[in-house]
């Protein structure tokens, strides 16, 4: 059972970027309404490694800056405790900040860096003719 006097405080918006909004109940993406909860916001794997941002990074419509910014608002204010974990999920699934693609906030993928690229074509190379000199040169 909700106490009607908390409800109201859990739609209040704590916080807001272009991208995501953060209420007590937890992050919403603005355009896409995806939701993250509030009680789920400091999932790990096994591994140790933050769950919300290698799931995030996976999705197309994620700006990477401003999904950072939100989500580590939302663990400031809610009191959930950042490790080495955290920088590392964000780095495997968002990648190192190249500065090179606008559209992708700077973040190159690391999978990006890591997938296999096809072989290029090759390139036909004319056969090379030798030299013949000549008698008048």
């Amino acid at each position: 059972m909700i106490d009607a006097a908390i409800a109201p405080c859990a739609k209040a918006v704590l916080f807001r970027n272009a991208d995501w909004t953060l209420s007590g109940e937890g992050l919403e993406h603005r355009t896409t309404g995806y939701f993250i909860g509030r009680d789920v916001l400091g999932a790990r794997r096994a591994e140790g490694l933050w769950d919300w941002p290698l799931q995030m990074a996976e999705k197309s419509w994620c700006r990477p800056s401003l999904f950072r910014e939100a989500f580590l608002t939302a663990l400031d204010r809610f009191g959930i405790a950042r490790d080495a974990g955290l920088g590392q999920a964000f780095a495997l699934g968002f990648g190192f900040r190249a500065g090179q693609a606008q559209e992708t906030d700077g973040f190159v993928a690391l999978a990006d860096l890591l997938r296999p690229q096809p072989a290029p074509r090759p390139v036909p190379v004319p056969a090379r003719r030798s030299a013949r000199m000549s008698a008048g040169a």
